[in-house]
């Protein structure tokens, strides 16, 4: 096991690759910064994209040029107000329901439609959703991975429906942060096979057990056929790819535009920052989980980032990591549990069977984190 030479994402990121000791997120970074991305070039791509949905929203008498999926938080909505005020463009803001929206969440989508947008709220069928919650929870150590497959099918089952064939995300994850690209184009094209093999990692039929789970509950799930999204005409382009992405401006950027609500407490659960993942307690388990599992948790992840942006050298954010990374969202699991309909004895045994071996070693009945301990005995 180790970690980044340059940032500090370890090499248990799920996918992740290395090049002479560095991950392929900070062979992008730099990448970006001797400007072997020729952003100027992706400027006129973004126009000559723009124009295209401007016709065929004209000629097709769209009232909605696109669709953005769309959370509250800072990245979509950045998106949106860029698209809306920089492009002229009209998006329909598609959003599925969080597990457990929180009351920033929920305030921050109040402000950005206020802001000038109509949007569509996709709501779940709560005890089909409580069922696999506590089923990816107990059997893969991520109770969101139904989310994910729903938030993905949904927006191409609308763009389908409404005959609206252009979406816009954020930005490719796996290019920016880390992790198995799977073609030339993933960094600017959302395409079927990035769903499947990066995002969900299965098919939402196999989810199917007997009476308590049927094939009529997984609708939701199930993403339309390559051939029915080819027939359609559906693009999905990433909207980091056109320009140069970065989460902390993207959060500004929004704070001057609306009253964006930051973390109540602060900062969130296991790192420094206060402004994203705001919408779902959920979320917080989701990467206090990604520390069981991984090794590494939010902490990591977000100082990583800035360490690529030049936000934070690697010693400074050592420090930090130190501090926060692997903290345990206490406030937050309360309603976790109660969403679940376990109580914390059980919660614990689930945490604990997720411990990867060759990451944990217990010492007087304490759980050790090897590959924090490495960590913390970098010299700074």
């Amino acid at each position: 096991m180790k970690y980044c030479k340059k940032c500090l994402t370890p090499d248990t990121r799920p996918r992740i690759s290395f090049k002479d000791g560095v991950c392929n997120a900070c062979v992008f970074a730099e990448e970006k910064r001797r400007g072997d991305v020729n952003y100027n070039e992706r400027e006129t791509e973004l126009n000559n994209h723009i124009a295209a949905i401007k016709e065929y929203s004209s000629s097709n008498g769209n009232v909605y040029d696109c669709i953005i999926p769309w959370s509250g938080g800072k990245d979509s909505s950045a998106v949106a107000i860029h698209l809306k005020e920089d492009f002229g463009l009209n998006p329909l803001l598609i959003r599925f329901n969080p597990l457990i929206p929180t009351k920033v969440g929920i305030h921050n989508c109040r402000e950005v439609l206020n802001h000038g947008f109509d949007s569509m709220q996709i709501n779940l069928n709560v005890s089909v959703s409580r069922k696999l919650c506590y089923r990816f929870f107990l059997e893969r150590g991520n109770p969101k991975l139904h989310w994910d497959a729903g938030i993905a099918s949904a927006i191409f089952k609308i763009a389908i429906d409404l005959k609206l064939p252009y979406i816009f995300y954020a930005e490719h994850g796996k290019t920016n942060y880390g992790g198995r690209v799977l073609h030339k184009n993933s960094e600017k094209i959302r395409d079927y096979e990035e769903i499947i093999e990066n995002l969900v990692g299965d098919n939402p039929r196999n989810w199917v057990d007997g009476d308590n789970i049927t094939p009529r509950d997984l609708y939701q799930y199930v993403m339309p056929t390559p051939s029915s999204i080819k027939k359609n005409g559906i693009e999905a382009h990433y909207y980091g790819y056109y320009r140069k992405w970065n989460v902390k401006e993207n959060y500004r950027y929004v704070a001057s535009k609306i009253n964006f609500k930051t973390a109540e407490r602060g900062r969130t659960y296991g790192t420094f920052t206060n402004y994203d993942s705001l919408d779902d307690y959920t979320d917080d388990l989701y990467y206090y989980l990604n520390y069981i599992k991984f090794g590494y948790g939010r902490g990591i992840r977000d100082l990583s980032r800035h360490i690529q942006n030049e936000e934070i050298t690697r010693e400074e954010a050592i420090i930090l990591a130190q501090k926060y990374d692997g903290e345990f969202p206490e406030e937050s699991i309360p309603p976790i549990l109660d969403y679940m309909g376990i109580d914390r004895d059980e919660f614990n045994k689930i945490v604990d069977s997720h411990r990867t071996p060759s990451i944990w070693s217990q010492s007087d009945g304490r759980w050790i984190n090897i590959l924090r301990e490495k960590l913390m005995h970098e010299k700074i």
